[in-house]
């Protein structure tokens, strides 16, 4: 794919696994009217001229695709395995039989070998040989973290860190757009796929250190070793305080991101 080509990035979600506001807390930001400061799980839709990919589609999904008004979509990326970014698989369905009966869409899904696995253990009926009716139809694609691959004539190139010592997590490149998410390594050849990137989305749970997530000064030093014209934090917790206060205490070209927000790239 041409670097010239235009970008449209949705962020459909950007809080953490447990959404803002959070279960039962009081904090001024759970309890903020501001609409900036309400975060479904992170996830995120990018559309390249006729091409509509999402990248991964936690417990929110169907809330987010209904917000979008989308009818279809080409492709699902896959971070990693953990359930705010895979556990509304099964709404897929909706992109399965918008055109029943005269077709069936099965939706393509990409991951690395792990994810994979987990997809198909965790909904396991989805891939029995004798399925029930209206189960989701996904089709799976195995993605090596060292290889690009392409969904229609989109190349996209996956970016390899570590959610932890225990979990490995996968970002993605496509044109001048790259997002990353629950990142806390990263390698310095993978920042060398960065390079020259225009719009960096990078995972940023809070400002006090983090044991798998970047923090904000640990996602500003790898958005200052990419350089990118812009760039945007996501996956953040309800400790990263108030859009209207943290947002402007930012470097310049860096911003919260938050649900709903359109980037033209």
């Amino acid at each position: 794919m041409s670097n010239d080509k235009h970008i449209k990035l949705t962020f459909l979600g950007t809080g953490t696994s447990q959404g803002v506001p959070a279960i039962g807390c009081r904090c001024r930001v759970c309890c903020s009217t501001d609409c900036r400061d309400n975060r479904l799980r992170t996830s995120a839709m990018v559309e390249i001229e006729d091409c509509r990919i999402v990248i991964d589609a936690g417990p929110d999904f169907r809330q987010q695709m209904l917000r979008t008004g989308a009818r279809h979509i080409d492709a699902i990326l896959l971070t990693h395995e953990h359930k705010d970014h895979t556990g509304g698989l099964d709404d897929v369905r909706a992109f399965n039989f918008v055109d029943y009966p005269t077709a069936i869409h099965p939706v393509d899904i990409y991951a690395t070998h792990r994810t994979i696995e987990a997809v198909r253990r965790d909904f396991a009926y989805a891939f029995v040989e004798n399925k029930y009716r209206g189960v989701p139809e996904m089709r799976l694609h195995k993605i090596e973290p060292s290889e690009s691959f392409r969904v229609k004539e989109v190349e996209i190139i996956p970016i390899n860190g570590k959610h932890s010592d225990r979990f490995e997590v996968t970002g993605y490149r496509i044109g001048r757009l790259a997002y990353l998410t629950d990142f806390k390594q990263i390698d310095d050849s993978e920042i060398e796929k960065l390079q020259g990137v225009d719009t960096l989305v990078v995972n940023a749970l809070r400002f006090a250190p983090h044991y798998s997530h970047f923090n904000v000064d640990e996602a500003l030093e790898l958005i200052g070793k990419v350089a990118p014209r812009r760039a945007y934090l996501t996956h953040m917790s309800h400790e990263i305080g108030l859009y209207a206060t943290t947002n402007p205490s930012l470097p310049e070209g860096v911003s919260l991101a938050y649900d709903r927000l359109e980037i033209e790239i």
